[in-house]
């Protein structure tokens, strides 16, 4: 949003926070009605038509919203993680003193929150959207949301230097970037393997966790 459209907000303030919470409450009503067809039959076999048919919408006024269903799905991601980084956000507030309960706390959090909107099947989906129109806006859209998990996890572990859990001698920015793209391609595993259950993964996110936490420590 360019400093024009903040100002044109600030002066018509009532009518368009009325506009902007219809706005919001139809984009919710997508998203809500997308994940339960897509949980439900599969992304590949939902039409664009019967999610506006879900959200009581035309069919127009979803694609003034999104491009195509992979917008759509990559939304439903972006809502997926938001949720994350607001419990991380919490975690960081006050996370726990033992650096290695710290970061599983965070990382569990992340993957315990991984299947409420979607399914292996829709993450699938989704990442194969973020690989195949990697410049697209929704590609764009799905690199800075692990942006934001990977900032997030070097955030906590210059978080625990400061407390002195971790020595001063670690490189937040660099470990933090090993830690996130460990517990990316441990997830990515997991959603491509329908027969590992979200335990099987926390089991091996925590013992990798010890092991780097206690090699850091050394």
């Amino acid at each position: 949003m360019n400093e024009l459209q903040k100002m044109g907000e600030a002066q018509t303030s009532r009518p368009r926070g009325l506009r902007e919470r219809n706005r919001e409450s139809r984009h919710r009503r997508i998203l809500d009605c997308a994940t339960a067809l897509f949980r439900a039959r599969g992304y590949d076999a939902v039409k664009i038509e019967e999610i506006a048919e879900a959200a009581e919408l035309s069919v127009g006024t979803i694609y003034n919203y999104y491009k195509n269903k992979g917008d759509i799905l990559v939304a439903i991601v972006a809502m997926e993680v938001n949720d994350v980084l607001a419990t991380g956000a919490r975690i960081l507030a006050a996370p726990p003193r033992d650096a290695r309960k710290a970061v599983e706390s965070l990382v569990v959090g992340y993957i315990d929150h991984s299947l409420t909107y979607l399914t292996k099947e829709m993450w699938r989906q989704a990442m194969a959207i973020a690989i195949a129109q990697a410049t697209s806006p929704s590609g764009k859209v799905y690199a800075d949301l692990d942006a934001a998990l990977s900032q997030q996890t070097i955030d906590l572990l210059k978080r625990l230097i400061g407390m002195g859990a971790l020595p001063r001698t670690v490189d937040a920015a660099p470990i933090g970037e090993l830690l996130f793209n460990a517990v990316n391609n441990a997830f990515v595993t997991f959603v491509k393997d329908d027969a590992q259950s979200l335990p099987d993964l926390k089991t091996i996110l925590r013992r990798q966790i010890r092991a780097l936490v206690a090699t850091l420590q050394a």
